[in-house]
C-alpha cells in the first residue's frame, strides 16, 4: 500500500513500518514536533545560565547555592535518561514524549513562581528528570516513523542542540532585559503546550517491544549508584575548600562502586532489567559506551569549562568569555550535515575517527598561546573544535544503534548518559584543580591538554567500533 494511501491513526499503536521498512506519512511533521521538544530542552540549559546572578540577588541566596538550579537540572537528567528508554519500551514512546513533555512545561510553570532557592532547586531537578525521560522517547518516536530513512534523521538531532545553545544566551538576556528572570521559564508553557496539541494528533506509538513489567529492584540499584557517582563527582569541587571534601568524595565513591556491583550482577542474572547487561558491553557495546564518556568528558566538558579558561587566562568579561562558545555551535551546524550526507557511504566509523582527531586539535588550539588576539585565537579554537563535534556527532549517534536496532530508545538513553556524566566528571574536577591552583590560567590549560590525551587515546577504542555502511 503507498504512503499516500495508508491507514495511520495517530495515537493508536501501529504495526508498521517495522524497523527498516517503509517510512510512515507525517514523518517530517513528526519530526518538527520532536525537533522542537529537544530545542525547548536545549535552549533552556543554557538561557538559565544566563539568569545565575540575577536569581542569586533577587532569591538572596548565595551564588554557590544558586548553581544548583543548573547542577540540579544536569543531575536529575542523567538519573532519568537509562528509564527513559525502558518506560518507553513498557509504556509507549507516545505516551511516555506527551506526559514528560508535560510535565516539563508544569514544572517550568513552577519554577517560575518559585520564592526561594530551595524550592526552585527541586523543581529544576524534576524538570530535568521529565527532560531526561522524554529524549529517548523522542529519538524511538523519529526511528518509527522514518523507518530505512531512521539513520538519516536520527543523526541531524545533531544539529538541534547547538541551535538551542545558540538561543539560549539570546532568548535568556532578551528576557532580563524587557522583564525578570520569572519569565525564562515561563517561555516553556506556551510552547509545552503546543507540543502536547501536535503531539496527539500527529504522533503514533512505536510498537511495544517489552512485557510491561518493572524492574523494581534495578532501578533502585541504578538510582542509588548513579546518585552516590554523582555525589562523588560533584564533591570533587570541594575538596580544595572544605575539609570534609575529600571524605565526602571517598565515602559517596565506595557506596558507588559498591552499588554498581550490585546492579552489574543483577543486569546479568536478569534478562528484563531495566538496562540489560547486553546492552553494557556485548557486541561492541562495551567500547561505544566507553567512547561516549570520554567523548563527554572532551566536549560537554569544553563547553561549561571554556568561559571559566578564557577569563581565568586572559581575562576577558564573561559576555566575551561565554560568546566563545558560538564558534562551537556554528561548526557544529556546519558540518553536521556533510557528516550525515557520507554516513551511508563511509559507514560511522571513519566520521567518528575524524571527527575526534579535530576535536583534539581544537583542545591543543585553546591550551596553545594564542597567535594574535586571544579573543580571536579562541573563538578559532572553539570553531574547529565545532567542526570536529559536527562530524563525530551524527557517526557517534549511529555507533551502536545498527547493532541492536530494537533498542534505539535504550540505546539513546545510555548514550546521553555516559556523555553527561564524563561532562560532569570533568567539569568537577577542573573547576577543583583551577580553585586550588596558584596559576588557575595555566591550570586551566593542563585542563585542556588533558582533555586531547583523553579523546585521542580513546580513538584507539573507538577505531574497533564495527563499522556499517548504508542504512540499519
Amino acid at each position: 500500500m503507498s504512503e499516500s494511501v495508508r491507514d495511520v491513526r495517530p495515537g493508536a499503536p501501529t504495526p508498521g513500518p517495522p524497523d527498516g521498512g517503509a517510512p510512515l506519512p507525517r514523518r517530517h511533521l513528526v519530526f518538527g514536533v520532536v525537533a522542537l521538544a529537544l530545542l525547548m530542552f536545549s535552549q533552556d540549559q543554557t538561557s538559565v545560565a544566563t539568569a545565575l546572578t540575577t536569581v542569586s540577588e533577587d532569591l538572596g541566596a548565595g551564588l554557590a547555592w544558586t548553581g544548583w538550579i543548573v547542577t540540579g537540572y544536569a543531575v536529575g537528567q542523567i538519573l532519568a535518561l537509562p528509564l527513559g528508554g525502558r518506560l518507553a519500551d513498557q509504556f509507549g514512546g507516545r505516551r511516555v514524549f506527551l506526559c514528560a513533555v508535560t510535565a516539563y512545561a508544569l514544572l517550568s510553570c513552577l519554577c517560575a513562581v518559585s520564592g526561594a532557592i530551595g524550592p526552585l532547586i527541586a523543581c529544576r531537578f524534576l524538570q530535568g528528570v521529565a527532560g531526561g525521560v522524554m529524549l529517548p522517547a523522542a529519538n524511538g518516536i523519529v526511528a518509527h516513523h522514518y523507518g530505512r530513512d531512521r539513520d538519516r534523521a536520527l543523526a541531524l538531532f545533531t544539529s538541534v542542540f547547538p541551535i538551542g545553545a545558540i538561543l539560549g544566551p539570546l532568548v535568556g538576556g532578551l528576557v532580563l532585559t524587557v522583564w525578570s528572570w520569572h519569565a525564562i521559564f515561563l517561555v516553556n508553557a506556551p510552547l509545552g503546550l503546543v507540543l502536547v496539541v501536535a503531539g496527539v494528533f500527529l504522533v503514533s506509538d512505536p510498537p511495544r517491544r517489552r512485557p510491561e513489567r518493572v524492574d523494581v529492584r534495578g532501578i533502585v540499584l541504578l538510582l542509588s549508584t548513579l546518585v552516590t557517582a554523582m555525589v562523588a563527582v560533584s564533591a570533587l569541587g570541594a575538596i580544595g575548600t572544605a575539609p570534609a571534601g575529600l571524605a565526602i568524595v571517598l565515602t559517596a565513591a565506595v557506596l558507588a562502586v559498591t552499588g554498581g556491583y550490585g546492579f552489574a550482577r543483577h543486569a546479568r542474572s536478569r534478562t528484563d532489567a531495566v538496562v540489560p547487561w547486553r546492552l553494557l558491553t556485548g557486541r561492541g557495546l562495551g567500547i561505544m559506551n566507553v567512547t561516549n564518556v570520554l567523548f563527554g568528558t572532551a566536549v560537554v566538558g569544553f563547553s561549561a569549562l571554556l568561559p571559566l579558561y578564557a577569563q581565568t587566562r586572559y581575562g576577558l568579561a564573561p559576555l566575551a568569555a561565554g560568546a566563545l562558545l558560538t564558534g562551537r555551535a556554528v561548526g557544529t551546524i556546519a558540518t553536521s550535515a556533510v557528516s550525515v550526507a557520507l554516513l551511508r557511504r563511509t559507514g560511522h566509523r571513519p566520521l567518528l575517527l575524524v571527527g575526534m582527531g579535530v576535536i583534539v586539535l581544537g583542545l591543543a588550539l585553546t591550551a596553545a598561546p594564542p597567535v594574535g588576539p586571544a579573543e580571536t585565537w579562541l573563538l578559532l579554537a572553539a570553531t574547529v573544535l565545532g567542526l570536529g563535534t559536527g562530524l563525530a556527532g551524527p557517526a557517534a549517534n549511529n555507533a551502536g544503534m545498527h547493532l541492536v536496532p530494537g533498542d534505539v530508545t535504550a540505546i539513546t538513553g545510555l548514550r546521553i548518559m555516559f556523555r553527561q556524566v564524563g561532562g560532569i566528571a570533568a567539569i568537577s574536577a577542573t573547576t577543583a584543580a583551577v580553585a586550588a591552583s596558584d596559576a588557575p590560567g595555566f591550570t586551566g590549560a593542563i585542563a585542556m591538554v588533558v582533555l586531547a590525551g583523553l579523546l585521542a587515546g580513546v580513538m584507539l577504542l573507538a577505531a574497533r567500533i564495527p563499522n556499517h555502511r548504508g542504512r540499519w
